[in-house]
């Protein structure tokens, strides 16, 4: 039996589809029943008619990864695990959660992999777990290094992936994934998928910045094969299309018929707009829009290689249009 974590989440439900098509027996790990719901309406979207067969294949199972008691009982019978789960905010408030969830949870699911007769791990990290300099192509051989302007959320997924090395330098067989931004059918609410929600409003002004963006299903096909194949102790960035943001709005303004952000905007003015408007949010106990981490973050020029996955297996990635367009069409609300 396959052992799936996160299995509500962006990755996590789209794995579950993909894993359904080919494997009889799935359980899949939950906190919040009621996102349940979100995962079938993904099934529905791509399986159809075909969606209740593949469904009753997974068995739900309720646990916090930070309870390894819980935990041990989701491993029983299990040879392989994807390890998706993870918790995302750029806000430096959050920047505790983001450590005991992504670094400690992660921890849980490596030693119980050693504790049990594991094959191989599969774990998500991201490219905030990588290094690199701006305007230079990103590979893995880039050192990751913290600065002023690092993350808490890439800290905790740096932290998060040297617990899977220690794994593995205790003997786990394991392959690690780094996506960058994982566009895809979801909750516009959650995660990189708000970008929908805020962009089909209507922009005026968009940021400097550049970055890179893949498919979730891209993400999710990747996942299935490095686990399938004899690959291990390695890890490989997922990279759909790299894009400056301009254009990456552009493109989601264009399918969603409003018009185009038109003009730059100084990420000295949106320190200015955040820093005025962030003493309103606290009155009201609401998280500002734009966090620091979320700006430097917009205003970085970041381009990634795919170079070694290409030369580990055989995908073709989507194109933006592509990616765009099923965003939309799927959305969960």
């Amino acid at each position: 039996m396959i052992l799936v974590t996160g299995g509500t989440g962006l990755v996590g439900s789209h794995l579950l589809v993909e894993l359904s098509k080919e494997v009889e027996s799935i359980r899949a790990i939950y906190r919040s029943k009621n996102k349940i719901e979100f995962t079938k309406q993904i099934f529905q979207y791509y399986l159809g008619k075909d969606c209740e067969k593949n469904w009753n294949k997974i068995e739900w199972f309720e646990a916090d990864l930070l309870d390894a008691e819980r935990l041990k009982i989701a491993f029983t019978g299990i040879t392989n695990v994807y390890h998706t789960a993870g918790y995302v905010s750029f806000h430096s408030g959050d920047f505790k959660q983001c450590i005991i969830h992504n670094r400690y949870g992660t921890a849980n699911i490596v030693n119980l992999c050693l504790a049990n007769p594991i094959e191989k791990l599969a774990y998500v990290s991201s490219t905030a777990a990588v290094g690199g300099e701006e305007n230079s192509p990103i590979t893995e051989a880039d050192k990751w290094k913290k600065t002023p302007q690092t993350s808490g959320y890439s800290i905790s997924k740096y932290l998060a992936e040297k617990e899977v090395w220690r794994g593995i330098e205790e003997g786990l067989n394991a392959v690690i994934i780094n996506p960058c931004v994982i566009l895809g059918p979801g909750n516009w609410n959650d995660s990189s998928l708000t970008i929908f929600k805020t962009t089909t409003k209507g922009l005026r002004y968009y940021p400097t910045g550049s970055n890179a963006t893949v498919d979730v299903r891209d993400v999710a096909i990747c996942l299935k094969k490095l686990m399938q194949s004899t690959l291990i102790n390695e890890r490989f960035l997922c990279i759909g299309s790299n894009q400056s943001i301009q254009q990456l709005l552009n493109t989601i303004s264009d399918h969603s018929n409003v018009n185009r952000p038109i003009k730059s905007i100084s990420k000295k003015l949106v320190r200015l707009l955040s820093l005025v408007s962030s003493p309103i949010f606290k009155v009201f106990g609401i998280k500002p829009l734009l966090s620091k981490d979320a700006i430097n973050s917009a205003y970085k020029n970041l381009s990634y290689t795919i170079e070694k996955l290409n030369g580990a297996i055989n995908h073709s990635f989507y194109s933006l249009e592509e990616t765009i367009e099923n965003s939309i069409r799927g959305r969960i609300q």
